[in-house]
């Protein structure tokens, strides 16, 4: 059997479309006919070689946030990771890389900080793994004993927004989750994008008081409040980082926040974000996943005693809690319309375009850009 993939390989950022052989089903595998892939930022850092090498990337299929349905089962499997049985055509939602489950990390039940977790289509050459296999392919092959969660049914028809579960969503529910963020606690987020909308609706959900939410697009902004949020910072109208910070004191009561989760990807915002964070707040650090430096006297953070959390991946148990968040607040907040556009799989060029913040004066228009596996 064979399916269709976008490739990405070189320094040219130029996708191209490929029939390949999908995986054959082993005992304990699920192949998965995959619905949608989200545009990620580490897709388009990715994407446009934000590392900054010279060195041609090798070919790969890239795409990490993503969905589908049950293709085909392999022998012995029966049931997702709650034992709830699944047949095919059954909508899935997995983590989508694998813990190695023999180390360190792993055995202290932090499989999103295992050194190993990886992907085949990932860690092998194009040459030695020449398969549809992957995020931006119409097939995704699970291996034995991985973790999937049967979607509930009030959340069929809305694959799109699935799509975008098992990266953005269950990032920040992990980190609010590890910073404990507690009844009546006040919480920054930097950035209005798709981590930041979800990481507001879980903040309001986890019960803070306030949820203050940054953004230069107001369109963005007014999602937020749509979404939990108590109140915004325009970066039009408070155009420097001393405004915005004397801004979330004022809406503090001077102290500063209990937790600021940076969204953005961008260094410059966690210099700004921790001067948010109250004496003995929490800083949380999502967006920052390529290397560019900061620099700050650590006396900033001795000074302040702020705990920081550093954060890639997430634990399979997240992805169950998010489905649940969602089903549970279907009408009260707009976040299975979070997708603001679509593309099909051979129209990727035009969805990472569109998708793409870098070098665009006010960012990008979309709030989450899916690609469909059609």
């Amino acid at each position: 059997m064979k399916g269709l993939a976008a490739t990405l390989g070189g320094n040219d950022g130029i996708f191209e479309i490929e029939e390949l052989e999908v995986p054959s089903v082993e005992p304990g595998t699920v192949l998965i006919r995959n619905t949608g892939a989200a545009v990620c930022g580490s897709d388009l850092h990715q994407r446009r070689n934000s590392m900054a090498s010279d060195t041609p990337k090798p070919k790969k299929i890239p795409g990490h946030e993503f969905t589908g349905m049950v293709h085909s089962l392999g022998k012995g499997v029966t049931t997702d990771s709650l034992r709830r049985p699944i047949s095919e055509g059954d909508r899935l939602v997995f983590p989508f890389f694998f813990p190695c489950m023999r180390c360190i990390n792993c055995q202290k039940n932090q499989l999103h900080a295992c050194a190993y977790r990886a992907r085949p289509n990932m860690v092998n050459s194009f040459e030695d793994y020449p398969y549809c296999d992957g995020g931006f392919s119409q097939y995704f092959l699970l291996q034995p004993n991985h973790w999937s969660y049967k979607v509930p049914e009030e959340l069929h028809g809305y694959d799109a927004a699935l799509s975008t579960v098992n990266c953005s969503m269950a990032q920040v529910m992990m980190g609010i989750h590890l910073a404990e963020v507690d009844d009546g606690d006040t919480v920054v987020v930097q950035g209005a994008g798709g981590l930041g909308i979800y990481a507001t609706a879980i903040a309001a959900e986890t019960g803070a008081s306030q949820v203050i939410v940054i953004d230069g697009q107001k369109a963005r902004l007014d999602l937020a409040m749509r979404c939990g949020a108590t109140s915004t910072i325009d970066l039009t109208e408070y155009d420097t980082a001393e405004a915005r910070i004397d801004r979330v004191k004022e809406l503090t009561g001077g102290v500063g926040a209990d937790n600021v989760i940076e969204v953005v990807g961008i260094a410059s915002a966690t210099l700004e974000g921790i001067q948010m964070a109250r004496t003995g707040g929490t800083y949380i650090d999502i967006g920052n996943i390529v290397q560019e430096e900061i620099s700050m006297p650590a006396s900033t953070i001795i000074r302040k005693q702020l705990r920081w959390i550093g954060l890639a991946h997430y634990n399979p148990w997240v992805i169950e809690a998010c489905l649940q968040l969602l089903v549970r607040t279907k009408d009260k907040y707009p976040l299975l319309d979070l997708v603001s556009h679509t593309f099909p799989l051979n129209e990727i060029q035009s969805a990472f375009e569109l998708a793409e913040w870098h070098g665009k004066t006010g960012g990008s228009e979309a709030t989450r850009v899916v690609v469909t596996a059609e």
